[in-house]
């Protein structure tokens, strides 16, 4: 197409522009909110912007119904988010030989969706601090600490490295839960029901996890959704002991510096750095705090961070408290504390009291019944099982999964490419219901890749060393969907 927008560094940009801003000429550069790389000069910083601009304007002539995803030029692949209302957020990666044909739109923009659905929580929608400080200064603070310490999980030394081929069979922006038996199901059920009365007549909400898997949830399932991948980044064993591997499909990098920010409007404060490994340390009584920068307003304790969940409607403190594999996080309305964190204080004595030996219990059991990282392989399939509406996947361990050839991993990244665009078509012309669609492809090294979706879920799949026959193929599938779906991707 001739577009080009030379990268600076590692060929990786990431810029958030509000478009309602810098209108009048000579203020262009009102519009930039935050731009990777930090040290990219300011003017390919405004030729980024401005190119990315012009697409958005120049696509919603002919399509003002439906966003621009992903621009491609020759050298570089443009993918566009429009985060909140003519604010976007745009990623720009640079193409070479080596991963032309090894990324996936809807991969890539799950990671701006990601990121400001986080940044949403922790500080508030973008343009409400705009409206709130119309100088845009405190939104740029926010957002320069914020994504930072959100882009060091893709350091790869000097690179940004985005989920590629090898990540087609793990699906971000969705909970993955640990199955329990009923025993062990009335146990949590009894655990949760002692943590929402932490507070007396005003329920509290929680979210319980084994490992890096979701156990229980009293949350709506957009608010489970963004407090499950902040866990699972940061706070749970795996993630708050930084040396340790991880299975999640979350990466865990190293933390860059960001330089300082200005005072939030949400509760958080300049210190306040969520994502910043080096602040985040579990007590001696098992509550996970933040070791954050003392400021004038709220002086050099750690204080509990106040979230707001979209769904909620609502306003909570977050109390983190971790015993052995177990990580509970319990949510206090921020509206019922009159005296702050003095009842924060009480919440967490009424928990230890009311709730130890229950936790204690759930976590043995847990552990007792937990089949390690390979709990859910199943031998002979690499899989991934997606409920979008429920937003839940389960997957093959990357462990297992690192065993398929390149070239399987690579024609199922192309096949969920094109299952992509074939669902975007069809909600385009039918948003309120779904389709159902299945496809099975020979690859070049004699495996097959599957897709296939049923009311709603998807089911992608890697088949090696089989029968090169689609029969074989189809037979698979229906065995793996009655044992493990319930007959969900069954033809019958």
């Amino acid at each position: 197409m001739g577009l080009s927008s030379t990268a600076a560094g590692d060929g990786t940009q990431l810029c958030v522009f509000d478009l309602r801003r810098g209108q009048q000429e000579g203020q262009e550069l009102d519009k930039i909110l935050f731009f990777h790389p930090a040290d990219c000069p300011i003017l390919l910083q405004l030729s980024v912007i401005g190119l990315c601009e012009g697409i958005v304007t120049f696509t919603s002539i002919f399509s003002p119904e439906e966003d621009c995803d992903i621009i491609e030029s020759e050298k570089h692949s443009h993918v566009f988010y429009q985060a909140e209302t003519d604010i976007w957020m745009v990623l720009v990666v640079e193409k070479n030989k080596e991963n032309e044909l090894t990324w996936r739109c809807s991969a890539l923009q799950g990671i701006l969706k990601e990121a400001h659905s986080l940044f949403a929580m922790f500080h508030g929608p973008i343009r409400t601090l705009l409206d709130r400080q119309p100088s845009a200064e405190l939104a740029r603070g926010h957002l320069r600490t914020f994504l930072t310490d959100y882009l060091s999980d893709f350091n790869v030394g000097k690179k940004l490295q985005f989920p590629t081929y090898r990540d087609s069979l793990k699906e971000r922006g969705t909970v993955q839960m640990l199955t329990v038996s009923r025993e062990v199901a009335l146990d949590v059920q009894s655990l949760t029901t002692v943590l929402g009365s932490c507070l007396g007549n005003v329920t509290c909400q929680s979210l319980v996890l084994f490992e890096d898997l979701l156990v229980s949830t009293t949350l709506p399932p957009d608010d489970t959704l963004n407090l499950y991948t902040y866990a699972v980044l940061r706070l749970t064993p795996r993630a708050l002991y930084a040396n340790a591997s991880s299975w999640s499909y979350l990466r865990k990098g190293t933390s860059v510096s960001a330089g300082p920010t200005s005072s939030s409007s949400n509760g958080t404060t300049a210190g306040e750095r969520p994502l910043l490994r080096e602040n985040l340390s579990k007590g001696k009584d098992g509550f996970i705090a933040a070791d954050f920068a003392a400021t004038e307003a709220r002086g050099a304790v750690p204080l509990t961070p106040i979230l707001w969940f979209q769904q909620a409607e609502e306003r909570m403190y977050l109390c983190i408290y971790q015993h052995k594999s177990l990580t509970i996080l319990l949510l206090v309305p921020a509206s019922s504390l009159i005296n702050g964190e003095e009842g924060i204080t009480h919440v967490k004595k009424q928990m230890l009291e009311n709730a130890s030996q229950k936790i204690v219990t759930v976590e043995q059991k847990l552990t007792r019944g937990w089949g390690g990282e390979n709990a859910y392989h199943v031998s002979g399939y690499r899989y991934l099982l997606v409920d979008p509406e429920r937003r839940v996947s389960r997957a093959s361990p990357p462990g297992k999964v690192t065993t398929l050839a390149k070239d399987s991993l690579l024609a199922l990244n192309m096949l969920r490419q094109e299952v992509d665009l074939e669902k975007s078509r069809y909600r385009r012309g039918d948003p309120c219901h779904d389709k159902d669609f299945e496809a099975c492809i020979r690859t070049k090294n004699n495996a097959w890749v599957i897709a296939k979706i049923s009311r709603g879920r998807e089911l992608y799949m890697a088949l090696e060393k089989g029968d090169e026959t689609l029969l074989y193929a189809s037979t698979a599938v229906e065995k793996f969907s009655n044992r493990y779906c319930e007959g969900a991707f069954s033809t019958d």
